[in-house]
């Protein structure tokens, strides 16, 4: 079903690269994809050197070795259970300037009619720059926080109390003062992301969501690129697979895929479609 677009890494690179510069100068909709990988390609890495530097004191106690299991780990009390959110939190969320990667990808389409989706919660298109009314991020947002209970349809801003979270943790927990609860029926407040039934879609989550399906309405015929950077299978119902059937639907469509390693297109597409196996850094900076 996949072909899989790797020859001699050279060739194939400079004839991808080519391309990609033709079609940012004569193609003027594009559709962003984002996932995981274009996060990990512009530092955001979960594990390695990274982790260590964080969570180093979680790491010698429970044993956690990445960011991401980390975040499922049932700690003993909220007291710490806080302090690992408030640094996950804040380190890829609110810490540092925007990413140079991020803003390289916006000064390649920002006088296009673009719009992005994305499953990344770390803000980081909003931060460099990207319009906040073309943006839609499907599976929440490291900045918001939620009722664990979702006894209602709201969310609500983490920042000040995660930076008090930051500047008050010793010895891996959090004062008990700063312990978020809901403000409607008391239950504990848990991270806004879609990790189960419990998750909510609050209003601006929809406003969002209808802002994307009237792009797609306005786009559905014509030229257009469909860029998807740094996708994996685990979610490929939201970006992977309707970019997929939107380029089949479109025979003016293009769909290009960058991503180290993953990028791979169905046969049924394969004459719109360019799939570069390559670090997303490489590839933005050389049509820069």
């Amino acid at each position: 079903m996949f072909i899989k677009n790797r020859m001699n890494a050279s060739t194939e690179d400079y004839w991808q690269i080519k391309h990609l510069k033709q079609l940012l100068e004569h193609t003027d909709t594009v559709l962003i994809g984002a996932g995981a990988g274009l996060s990990a390609a512009a530092g955001l890495t979960y594990s390695g050197d990274r982790f260590m530097k964080y969570f180093s004191d979680f790491h010698q106690k429970y044993g956690i070795t990445d960011m991401y299991s980390g975040g499922f780990y049932p700690f003993d009390t909220p007291e710490e259970y806080w302090a690992w959110w408030s640094r996950h939190i804040y380190y890829n969320r609110y810490a540092n300037p925007p990413l140079p990667l991020y803003i390289k990808l916006l000064n390649l389409i920002k006088n296009k009619d673009y719009f992005v989706l994305t499953t990344n919660v770390d803000h980081q298109f909003q931060r460099a720059g990207f319009d906040k009314q073309r943006l839609f991020y499907m599976q929440g947002d490291y900045g918001l926080w939620q009722c664990s209970k979702a006894c209602h349809d709201k969310t609500y801003d983490n920042e000040d109390v995660v930076r008090q979270m930051i500047a008050g943790q010793r010895d891996m927990k959090v004062p008990s003062e700063l312990i978020p609860r809901c403000p409607v029926c008391g239950a504990p407040m848990t991270m806004n992301l879609r990790c189960d039934d419990s998750f909510v879609q609050d209003e601006g989550w929809y406003i969002a969501a209808k802002r994307y399906e009237d792009f797609l309405q306005k786009h559905s015929h014509g030229k257009i690129l469909y860029l998807e950077l740094g996708v994996g299978n685990n979610t490929p119902v939201i970006i992977k697979y309707p970019f997929w059937r939107m380029t089949s639907l479109n025979p003016e469509a293009v769909y290009m895929c960058i991503n180290d390693g993953e990028a791979a297109c169905p046969k049924q597409i394969k004459a719109q479609s360019i799939c570069m196996n390559e670090d997303i850094n490489f590839a933005l900076s050389a049509v820069s």
